[in-house]
């Protein structure tokens, strides 16, 4: 370390939450102890910092903020899950924040979902559009009380 700001740039993948940002630390600095490198907390928590491409934890801490557990829905995720009881893999191409927690997002399936559980036709989507909470869950049902779309990262 020459005591120079680092020149990496954050990486665009989404960042952990904050509490297991704080965890890996703490690991670090325990898998550090026991080969008999003791670091201090704060230490560790630089460590990180620099690990996931911030020049200090200070920079890391605001970046990633103090986001409530749920699904991380970014432009570009990949995502899994449950459309109209139909599995699908795809990517987010929209999100648009709503506030109390909802996100309006926009997914691209990577494979067409056929909608209609009629065995006499189909209509097949491959894109939509819904509302969801911070748990990736359309406050939308269907008649069978299943939500419209369930989002997993």
């Amino acid at each position: 370390m020459n005591g120079r700001p680092s020149t990496a740039r954050p990486s665009p993948s989404p960042r952990p939450r904050l509490d297991e940002l704080k965890h890996h630390a703490k690991r670090l600095r325990t898998a550090l102890a026991e080969d008999g490198d003791f670091i201090t907390h704060s230490e560790a928590l630089e460590l990180v910092a620099r690990q996931n491409g911030y020049r200090d934890w200070n920079t890391l801490h605001a970046a990633a903020g103090n986001r409530p557990p749920g699904v991380d829905l970014p432009l570009g995720a990949r995502v899994t899950g449950e459309y109209l009881s139909q599995a699908f893999e795809g990517t987010v191409i929209g999100v648009e924040a709503l506030g109390q927690g909802r996100r309006r997002i926009t997914i691209e399936f990577d494979e067409a979902v056929d909608v209609v559980s009629f065995e006499s036709f189909s209509a097949w989507r491959r894109r939509i559009t819904c509302v969801v909470d911070d748990m990736g869950v359309s406050p939308a049902r269907t008649s069978n009380g299943r939500p419209h779309l369930e989002v997993r990262s």
